[in-house]
């Protein structure tokens, strides 16, 4: 990393948190900049992945209320939500589950979080009301995982006063069980981030949320009432800059469906000058045990190191994930995670605002990141505002692509400045298997390609057919659903895994799969991109090979091996028993 020692020292003294003046209250918003780097010649390769957003057809049309739609007074409206790809009745078949905000004045007729059943032949059934979750309010993020171990997939979402835990009661309904559960709040707090892992490895997940600004309509300033309510001479907003920083929790699960707050225990309550955002959970230094990365808003990030008997040490900073790599704060919004370089390690994608370049980090497989931002080409875009993302294969080639939603936070803008768009494409960033991305300016298709304000986006295959599709929240529309019409011959393989001794949800198991001679990492995560959920059966593209060994690392600690499994095909894992014969499927349902 490249920045002084005086950056450094202030970071370590915590000031940067609260002493340097000209950089948290100069601005709203983190001010860094970066000079987007030339654009090398196309390379001419075929592209086979092509999106269309088929949301309309599928039966995804109720917008997600957030705020107005042309302009923001306050910083509540503006951050959006997420949303996932969830399994949530156990068919095997991607459901959907979209949050909402609502408005400052009075909630629109329809406003509320959304859960569609797949119906299995590409479309979707409303069945919000029926499973129990019409919830008004301000939603932000959501996580997944089988908390009581009972099967059945359950739902944790933030919210802007009290964040929420519904319990799936395998019958198509859920329950709100935060009361009971123990995860009440004291006073109304801005959730943002969270996910469930299983930090001390006793098989029951546990939860960490990040929070992030402390907000009071009473005590917020208007638009433009002070220097952190300007950006380019217009009057937006306030904030994150100039409002109190949110604090972050970690919560126990007790084994018996309730939780216990043990933030001050565990170190985590200790950072208390930052702006939490998405969170993850891995095992960053291949230990063994899950660490948690929190991407800050204009702060620097933070990266929780598991010390393997209850605590955390925070080490973004000595780690490379805390800055940019001039040592500067960033409004790091996203994260996606994958092996993109395909070396085994787990490496790092993050959005940031327009004018900046979004990072990407290359992890030695020890936790220590070097930014490659430049070196992999990815600095060629700093157009938009960044949100959800992820390192995913679109065409199955074996090598990982990345995908970003983009969308403003001030609508305002574009009235006086129209170099500032409300509305921006999404963005894919094409591996070319050498270390390098090239930015598909066309050719990924209409779904791409078209201009929506977007925050938070899944990744997952809705219809079975092999292939990764998108679904994304867009503010004030219907959301997207970016169906992959995928050609040409290439291969692919789908891991479920379920555990017996771990969680139930297998979070946190490591899986690497060799292919022909590539080999590729992933872990099953609980939350990534913005504030989202990925369909949880690990995708794996092969590229033309057409078998692949796979090592799974469970997060118990147990390891197995699956010798020459043929490609193209959906198998089931059970911890310590192997492949589930007749629980995958092999083919496309047509």
């Amino acid at each position: 990393m490249n920045f002084t020692r005086r950056s450094f020292f202030q970071l370590s003294l915590g000031l940067s948190l609260g002493a340097s003046a000209s950089r948290l209250f100069g601005q709203g918003m983190s001010p860094h900049a970066t000079k987007a780097q030339p654009r090398s010649a196309p390379s001419g390769r075929p592209f086979y992945a092509h999106f269309t957003d088929v949301a309309a057809a599928a039966g995804l049309m109720a917008p997600t209320v957030y705020g107005y739609p042309d302009h923001k007074d306050y910083i509540l409206e503006a951050v959006g939500c997420g949303c996932a790809f969830v399994d949530y009745d156990n068919d095997g078949w991607m459901d959907i589950f979209i949050l909402s905000g609502t408005r400052m004045n009075a909630a629109p007729v329809g406003a509320t979080n959304r859960l569609y059943k797949n119906n299995r032949d590409g479309t979707f059934t409303d069945v919000t009301e029926k499973a129990g979750l019409h919830d008004l309010g301000w939603a932000s993020g959501v996580c997944v995982g089988d908390y009581n171990n009972d099967g059945f997939e359950d739902l944790y979402c933030t919210y802007f006063g009290q964040n929420k835990l519904y319990r799936n009661n395998g019958d198509g309904t859920f329950t709100d069980v935060t009361k009971q559960a123990g995860l009440l709040n004291d006073a109304p707090r801005f959730g943002a981030g969270c996910t469930f892992l299983d930090y001390n490895r006793d098989g029951n997940l546990d939860l960490f949320v990040s929070n992030y600004v402390q907000f009071d309509l009473k005590r917020v300033p208007k638009p433009g009432q002070n220097s952190n309510c300007t950006w380019k001479g217009v009057d937006v907003e306030c904030g994150p800059r100039g409002l109190p920083h949110g604090v972050h929790s970690l919560y126990r699960n007790n084994g018996d469906g309730t939780f216990t707050d043990v933030s001050v225990q565990a170190g985590i309550s200790a950072l208390r000058g930052s702006y939490g955002m998405t969170v993850i959970s891995a095992d960053f230094d291949e230990d063994g045990w899950p660490d948690i990365y929190l991407a800050c808003d204009s702060t620097p990030s933070l990266l929780f190191m598991n010390n393997h008997d209850g605590t955390f040490r925070e080490e973004g900073v000595i780690r490379g994930v805390a800055l940019s790599e001039d040592g500067e704060e960033q409004a790091g919004m996203g994260v996606g995670v994958g092996d993109y370089d395909l070396d085994g390690h787990l490496d790092l994608f993050k959005t940031h605002f327009s004018e900046d370049t979004n990072g990407l980090y290359h992890n030695d497989g020890k936790g220590n990141f070097v930014d490659v931002t430049r070196v992999a080409r990815i600095g060629v875009e700093n157009r938009y505002v960044g949100w959800g993302a992820g390192i995913v294969d679109l065409d199955n080639d074996g090598f990982p692509d990345i995908f970003m939603v983009t969308g403003s936070v001030y609508p305002e803008l574009e009235k006086t400045m129209p170099q500032f768009p409300n509305k921006t494409p999404r963005v894919v960033f094409r591996n070319l298997g050498n270390g390098t991305f090239e930015e598909l300016l066309d050719g990924a298709g209409p779904g791409v390609a078209a201009p929506h304000c977007s925050r938070g986006c899944a990744f997952g295959d809705f219809d079975n057919d092999g292939d990764i599709d998108v679904l994304i929240v867009n503010l004030n529309e219907p959301p997207s659903l970016l169906r992959n019409d995928l050609r040409g011959s290439n291969h692919w393989l789908k891991l479920k895994l379920e555990g017996t001794k771990s969680n139930r949800s297998a979070i946190g198991a490591r899986v690497v799969v060799r292919y022909g001679k590539k080999s590729q990492v992933q872990e099953v995560l609980s939350q990534s991109s913005f504030y989202s959920v990925n369909d949880t059966r690990l995708h794996f593209g092969l590229g033309a090979a057409r078998t692949a060994d796979i090592a799974i690392r469970w997060p118990s600690g147990g390891q197995e091996e699956l010798k020459d499994v043929a490609a193209d095909q959906l198998i089931v894992v059970k911890e310590g028993t192997g492949i589930v014969p007749g629980q995958g499927w092999s083919k496309p349902v047509e």
